[in-house]
């Protein structure tokens, strides 16, 4: 009986585990602002090409996450994170590096500390 608890708590912290890495990661559509900082510039390159969640310190910065891939907050009535709907929903956050934010440029503007009006679903 006890085995069977311990597997299934394997398998479902591996579930988790496996959840996590999809979710939150830098995205080759995102670019740098011109004005950037060198270090700014650095991070956020190393960031995006890693395809990776930010780790370290972090920012929660909006309107940058594709749909699905946010890390929380999606506007009224969701649960948290992979529940935008849309890429770049201004209403949705995904992790950045620390100081980074306002530097990522979408396809669709300037990423954010604070929510955007646009996107939103």
């Amino acid at each position: 009986m006890k085995k069977s608890h311990i597997a299934q708590a394997l398998i479902a912290g591996a579930a988790l585990a496996a959840a996590g890495t999809t979710f939150a990661a830098a995205n080759a559509q995102l670019t740098i602002a011109e004005d950037a900082s060198e270090d700014v510039s650095t991070t956020l390159t190393e960031w995006i090409a890693s395809g990776t969640a930010a780790s370290g310190r972090k920012d929660k910065c909006y309107g940058i996450a594709l749909a699905g891939e946010n890390d929380c907050k999606a506007g009224a009535g969701t649960s948290c994170e992979g529940t935008s709907t849309v890429d770049f929903q201004g209403n949705a956050w995904t992790y950045a590096p620390r100081g980074t934010c306002e530097a990522i440029v979408t396809p669709e503007g300037v990423a954010s500390l604070t929510e955007l009006d646009r996107n939103n679903p």
